[in-house]
């Protein structure tokens, strides 16, 4: 720091201070490069990404309505069956070409373990299409 004397003989010595104003221009400069240039440099990954719709799923005529009531009653295309009749059922319609889609329709409050045993057939007998339908949420 500069100290200055009472003698008027004397002038102005060399100041010692240093001017930071060069410098904040330059940080300031940086600054605004830095922020236009930031996003800039995101690695983004471009996905065409599926559209999901709310429509309902319009089924094709090739495929097996297989519902489940929350009491354990079974329907294979609306028709009442039991649990034994499904493995020939299920041999019979995997031998077909093109194979038929499984869509199963189970209550809210039905139990797992009918669910599982119908999946598991149809898996042993060779369906490998099996879909579950719900219904899509209402507003």
């Amino acid at each position: 720091m500069a100290m200055g004397s009472f003698d008027p003989r004397r002038g102005p010595g060399p100041m010692a201070d240093i001017n930071v104003v060069p410098l904040v221009d330059v940080m300031l400069v940086l600054l605004v490069v830095f922020i236009i240039t930031t996003p800039l440099l995101t690695n983004a990954v471009k996905i065409d990404l599926p559209k999901a719709s709310s429509a309902p799923n319009v089924t094709k005529p090739d495929h097996i309505e297989l519902g489940i009531r929350e009491n354990g009653d079974l329907y294979w295309d609306g028709e009442r069956v039991a649990m034994d009749q499904f493995a020939p059922r299920f041999a019979e319609a995997a031998k077909k070409q093109p194979q038929p889609e499984l869509h199963i329709r189970a209550d809210r409050h039905a139990e797992y373990e009918p669910v599982a045993k119908v999946m598991s057939l149809a898996a042993q007998a060779g369906l490998t299409r099996i879909w579950f339908v719900t219904e899509p949420d209402r507003p």
